[in-house]
């Protein structure tokens, strides 16, 4: 069914992708229930992959933890592919674009479940950026940033209970919350660890190098 099409996605990448929302925080999560591919099991599947199968499935499984089209996603790539450097920087920033593109932003802070329903957010202008509205979600932010939720926008009803539900969320340590006036502040730089991404980034590169 296109209901679970987006968890058949997670199980078969072996991964959560956080792309049903509050469902990805649940004990619903059918990733918890049957971490295994969907489909018939049987003891002669195959599980050998190639070389192009690996760095194909590390890629997809990159590109749709961030929602991002494949047009995107390789612009990340290739900008970064394009910059001479040592491989180890080339990672780090490729992750920090990533991260610091104002739609994900909104969602690490916990106002929204998941990344597509934090995009939709910044679509309808319901964030403000250093005191002015922004509906681009792939918005770069950068340290000493300020987003915040419009007055107007905390008196609708997906709104109501926001406070209460970002206390119950972990924000990472680049970004400073506060509930009561329902902004964060970007006070430092990502990480590759607290960004703790599903895919080997070197693979990906290697990918995108063919």
């Amino acid at each position: 069914m296109i209901k679970n099409l987006k968890c058949k996605i997670c199980r078969r990448s072996g991964v959560k992708l956080f792309l049903k929302g509050e469902k990805c925080f649940s004990n619903k999560c059918p990733l918890i229930r049957k971490p295994y591919p969907p489909g018939p099991q049987s003891k002669k599947r195959r599980n050998f992959f190639s070389e192009y199968a690996t760095q194909l499935s590390e890629k997809q499984k990159l590109k749709r933890w961030y929602n991002l089209s494949e047009r995107q996603f390789k612009r990340y790539v290739k900008d970064v592919l394009g910059r001479k450097g040592h491989i180890g920087d080339a990672q780090k920033l490729f992750m920090q674009r990533l991260e610091t593109r104002l739609d994900n932003v909104i969602f690490r802070s916990g106002f929204a479940f998941s990344r597509t329903q934090a995009r939709q957010l910044v679509n309808h202008g319901h964030f403000l950026l250093n005191d002015k509205k922004v509906n681009i979600p792939s918005c770069r932010v950068k340290n000493g940033d300020n987003i915040k939720l419009r007055k107007t926008s905390a008196k609708k009803a997906f709104f109501t209970d926001i406070a209460l539900r970002i206390k119950t969320s972990t924000q990472p340590s680049w970004l400073k919350l506060d509930i009561k006036k329902l902004e964060v502040k970007v006070v430092g730089e990502p990480t590759l660890e607290e960004a703790a991404l599903p895919a080997q980034i070197t693979t990906i590169f290697e990918f995108y190098s063919r």
